[in-house]
């Protein structure tokens, strides 16, 4: 695959560029105002998902807010709630005269690879899956499956019973990316921890992931890794009717994804304690990479037809250690530093 790829640091080149817009005068921002209006159009999983979609609107709100633009002028969202809204929802974008419009998730990628080529004047980018050869589309990509082997190594820190689970959502590459750096970091820690694997078929599905989650835990698994948008609230909702069922000695784990979902796992335990129920959660920056291509734009710098890849080198992604030990902190420190010095190599699939 011929793919134009572009490395940016999260840290360094992300930051001056959302520094400079900062510091630029009134009539600058007065002028970027005038010439970029930013949409970005949601998967099923939707703007409240606590997930992906959510980290992606956190993200493009802060760039509005950064810019003193306001919703419904300046940026603004549409929620997909099926499949055959993507093409609508992205041309009713056009229509509102938005010309940088982000489609969040691999989902879109048709979508956007069609509605490219009936508006060559309006600006694209794709998060989690490649267009190829377009000048007015730019593609997003997370290292998903380094930020998963981190929670596996959490994962297999933490587990008692010697049996987590992973519950993913569509089973596309993307996901399995998940799938394969979870697996892959929890038997780094040791190869003998029983690893249950299981899809929902969907990103907004909670019913399915509650269903998943209690056969999962039923069998045995005390850690859960969900990556499944907001299915995987069913999975919360399944620890947290676990859990009050048991004394906190006895409690039940899930590591989130994508952003830190650790209010998600307040709860009070059989013995009255209020504890926290979540374990970990993978960080995907989506909202700061939608403010760094915005910001790209706004400078005459859209990096069309390329595909620009954030992982823990360029932090992009990362590991909230919310329930962790300190012993299990350090093996995810330790973790994460061979990885960026490339003494380790985490398993990845391609698109």
């Amino acid at each position: 695959m011929n793919k134009k790829i572009v490395t940016l640091g999260l840290a360094s080149a992300s930051l001056l560029a959302l520094v400079a817009c900062g510091n630029r005068s009134e009539k600058s921002d007065s002028n970027d105002k005038t010439a970029l209006k930013v949409a970005m159009v949601t998967d099923q999983g939707g703007i409240d998902d606590k997930s992906f979609n959510q980290s992606a609107w956190e993200g493009l709100q802060a760039w509005g807010k950064e810019n003193n633009l306001k919703k419904g002028s300046g940026f603004d969202y549409w929620q997909s709630s099926s499949e055959s809204e993507y093409a609508t929802n992205l041309d009713t974008a056009v229509s509102s005269g938005y010309n940088l419009i982000f489609g969040i998730g691999f989902n879109l990628q048709d979508a956007i690879d069609k509605v490219s080529d009936d508006n060559p004047d309006t600006k694209y980018a794709l998060v989690d899956a490649v267009v190829e050869g377009k000048d007015n589309v730019a593609s997003i990509s997370f290292g998903d499956n380094e930020a998963s082997y981190l929670a596996g190594v959490a994962a297999a820190k933490a587990t008692k019973t010697k049996h987590v689970g992973f519950v993913g959502g569509m089973e596309a590459s993307v996901v399995k990316r998940f799938e394969k750096g979870f697996e892959a970091g929890v038997k780094s820690v040791d190869d003998s921890i029983k690893v249950d694997v299981a899809y929902a078929g969907s990103f907004a599905d909670a019913a399915k992931g509650k269903t998943i989650a209690a056969a999962q835990y039923g069998s045995g698994a005390d850690v859960i890794f969900h990556a499944a948008g907001g299915t995987g609230a069913g999975v919360f909702n399944e620890a947290k009717l676990e859990n009050e069922t048991r004394d906190e000695a006895d409690k039940v784990w899930v590591i989130g994804a994508d952003r830190d979902q650790s209010d998600e796992g307040k709860y009070t335990s059989k013995d009255g304690k209020e504890s926290n129920f979540v374990l970990a959660s993978t960080i995907k920056e989506v909202g700061k990479a939608l403010q760094i291509v915005a910001n790209q734009t706004a400078e005459d710098k859209f990096p069309g037809g390329k595909l620009s890849v954030f992982g823990l080198k360029e932090e992009g992604v990362d590991l909230a250690m919310t329930g962790l030990s300190d012993e299990a902190k350090k093996a995810v420190e330790d973790a994460k530093k061979a990885i960026i010095d490339g003494k380790v190599t985490v398993p990845e699939v391609e698109n």
